[in-house]
């Protein structure tokens, strides 16, 4: 079982009447209600459908209610083509079935978030993005209303979340490596990851370079406007906002098929279509004596 203390970390600091402070959350025992919420877009009839999104969402469903004591009475699955108007992933529907998932949650809860569709970038409007983009995913009727940005489901499904109430998300979408706009990310050594900010800086010359032999003048002055704002720390500054805005002392993970700046896909397994991160995070997660880290380097290698 998980510790049952407040975990703290993070530097202290002094806040009003000289008290000290510092940033905690608690682990949930999931000893509490289990609820999740489960999409999966094929985009039927319209370009770049996919073919494996239905099947994701089934799968994790009965990984779900076999390994983890998950009722189907408490599950919600949004599939386009579903008869039920209500049961569809438009915008609406899905931003409704997100509210859903955290109302009411309490300490010990342990609530699930799986999403298998297209995913995307915009551009960030308020400063939290070391990249300048802020993730998206694209509901069903995206093109008549708008995308999902990875703020909003954070401010939905995150933010109302009381300490010690576990959620759970899987991103079997492109772009979606900080779908869910948490502080901090992990490597498969199990250490925070920083900026890198000579890498960095290294992309943006060379994406000058590029530029210049393309005669792309406006791609030039673009790549080493990245290596200035670098050099300048603009990568940290966003990290430092997402830190102090997106901390939860909640008991948040969020598991995606791909980085920020990739792209994901479609796999076959077992004669059926299906993505890969969903395919292998339920393959992998039925040993369920696995950390994190020890899940994450499963994963990277599977």
């Amino acid at each position: 079982m998980p510790p049952t203390q407040m975990q703290h970390y993070g530097p202290r600091v002094e806040g009003a009447n000289h008290q000290v402070q510092q940033p905690y959350f608690q682990y949930s025992q999931c000893t509490g209600r289990k609820k999740a919420l489960c999409i999966g877009i094929n985009y039927i009839g319209q370009s770049g459908e996919l073919r494996g999104c239905h099947n994701d969402a089934k799968n994790l469903i009965k990984f779900l209610c076999s390994h983890f004591g998950y009722k189907q009475d408490d599950i919600v699955v949004l599939t386009d083509g579903n008869r039920d108007p209500r049961m569809n992933p438009t915008r609406a529907n899905i931003i409704a079935a997100m509210k859903w998932l955290v109302k009411d949650a309490r300490p010990n809860d342990s609530l699930f978030f799986h999403y298998s569709g297209h995913g995307g970038q915009t551009k960030d409007r308020d400063g939290d993005e070391g990249d300048g983009f802020d993730e998206v995913i694209y509901p069903v009727d995206y093109k008549s209303t708008s995308h999902i940005v990875d703020d909003d489901m954070h401010t939905i499904m995150v933010k109302p979340l009381p300490s010690g109430c576990r959620l759970t998300a899987i991103f079997d979408s492109c772009h979606s490596g900080s779908a869910l706009d948490l502080p901090y990310i992990y490597s498969t050594e199990g250490k925070i990851k920083e900026p890198n900010l000579a890498a960095e800086a290294g992309q943006g010359l060379l994406s000058a370079a590029t530029s210049y032999m393309r005669g792309d003048m406006s791609g030039v002055f673009g790549g080493v406007s990245s290596v200035i704002k670098s050099a300048t720390g603009s990568a940290n500054k966003a990290d430092a906002h997402a830190r102090r805005t997106r901390t939860s002392p909640a008991d948040v993970i969020s598991w995606s098929g791909c980085k920020d700046s990739q792209t994901s896909a479609d796999t076959v397994e077992a004669g059926a279509a299906t993505g890969a991160m969903s395919y292998v995070t339920s393959i992998i997660g039925e040993n369920r004596n696995q950390t994190y880290a020890q899940m994450l380097i499963s994963l990277r290698y599977c």
